[in-house]
């Protein structure tokens, strides 16, 4: 899951990690009157949206006063945006943040993330911070710095000390920063994130070093143990998934036209890479479950046939946990109950697939059978066509 800006900021201030004060999150439809604004300002106003680039977008903006700063909160909400990480895809603001605006000495970049090739996590870093990290890192990559992490110790005191060190961070703010270091990583660990970002962090021209940004991606896998990021918004999703996610089903939407069903997850990324092959596009990745029942089965339908850029849809199910014939007769009770208004492929495998397949040929329905999951994909993508 990922979270907005100033999710991520919560999360950073139970950690101590200094920062600039926040002055408050309006949402679409809120009052700009909600917004308090006391001292003499500046202010940044920074659209929450999950993409990099939208200080270049329009996207951040600085008010020298209230007045300004409502101004461009009420101008920011709702306004579309597209950045380099987008794919131009234009996102909707539908929150603004506003917080103090400080003057900036010096940036740096600053990262924590999972190094799967060593298995542990890692700190990534840069003297040189803002917002062409990317670039630099393909222009000057020895200008990168990468310390690896013990997950159980953490970031340990010495390699705190040699990152401020490579850094040049001055020595009215070495303290600060290999206590802000480590406890950075403690937000990467105790989360159970997959990256943790700050880009920049920064030494004020008055000497404070502050975190202006956040940015931190957890493991949905690990909701389980955090209720409180289990309660947030899925900012991601669409209103389908959302949906899939309610009633327990695994669904992801993508791109294609072919919607899939399949049980397992191993077997639906197969599925969707078959398709592929076969020269078509899955419209969805859908894990139906080991157990699948009638039930199931039709939810899943119902949920498959919402995206109306399905053309076909393919069943790839292995029988193991449950029978072929009982699979079949659910997909046959299931598309009884959903009006199928496209084309639909099944092929079937494992235990009483005989069985299975002979349910599906006497039900009246008009199923396209296959054999195998290649004869699937391509029947799937001559159909869709």
């Amino acid at each position: 899951m990922k979270l907005l800006e100033y999710e991520g900021k919560e999360i950073f201030e139970r950690y101590g990690i200094p920062m600039t004060a926040r002055r408050g999150v309006l949402k679409l439809g809120d009052s700009l009157e909600r917004l308090k604004l006391d001292g003499p300002g500046p202010w940044v106003v920074k659209a929450q949206v999950l993409a990099g680039g939208r200080g270049k977008a329009g996207g951040v903006k600085l008010a020298r006063t209230p007045a300004e700063a409502r101004e461009l909160t009420g101008a920011m909400l709702g306004m579309k945006i597209v950045t380099h990480q987008t794919q131009g895809k234009a996102l909707i603001v539908e929150e603004v943040l506003v917080e103090d605006a400080c003057a900036i000495a010096r940036e740096i970049y600053i990262s924590v993330v999972l190094d799967r090739k060593e298995a542990c996590p890692a700190i990534i870093a840069s003297a040189e911070g803002g917002m062409s990290i990317e670039e630099l890192a393909l222009s000057n990559p020895e200008k990168i710095i990468k310390v690896q992490v013990d997950p159980e110790a953490g970031l340990l005191d010495y390699q705190a000390r040699q990152l401020a060190f490579d850094l040049k961070i001055p020595q009215k703010n070495f303290c600060e920063f290999t206590l802000f270091a480590r406890q950075l990583v403690k937000v990467f660990l105790e989360t159970d994130a997959s990256l943790v970002e700050v880009n920049p962090l920064i030494i004020s021209e008055d000497g404070r070093l502050l975190a202006i940004d956040s940015k931190i991606v957890t493991d949905d896998n690990a909701l389980f143990r955090h209720k409180d990021q289990a309660a947030k918004p899925d900012h991601e999703a669409s209103e389908i998934e959302k949906e899939a996610k309610a009633i327990g089903i695994n669904y992801i939407g993508l791109d294609g036209d072919i919607g899939c069903m399949v049980n397992g997850a191993g077997l639906a990324m197969a599925t969707l890479d078959t398709v592929k092959m076969a020269g078509g596009d899955a419209a969805n990745f859908l894990d139906v479950g080991g157990g699948a029942n009638v039930d199931q089965i039709t939810r899943a339908f119902q949920i498959i046939l919402k995206d109306p850029k399905v053309k076909a849809v393919l069943v790839n199910i292995f029988g193991g946990i449950m029978k072929c014939d009982n699979i079949a007769a659910g997909v046959v009770e299931a598309s009884k109950k959903v009006h199928i208004r496209v084309p639909l492929i099944v092929r079937l495998e494992g235990t009483n697939v005989k069985e299975g397949r002979e349910i599906l040929a006497r039900s009246g329905i008009k199923i396209e059978q296959a054999g195998s999951l290649w004869e699937a994909a391509q029947k799937a993508v001559a159909a869709a066509r």
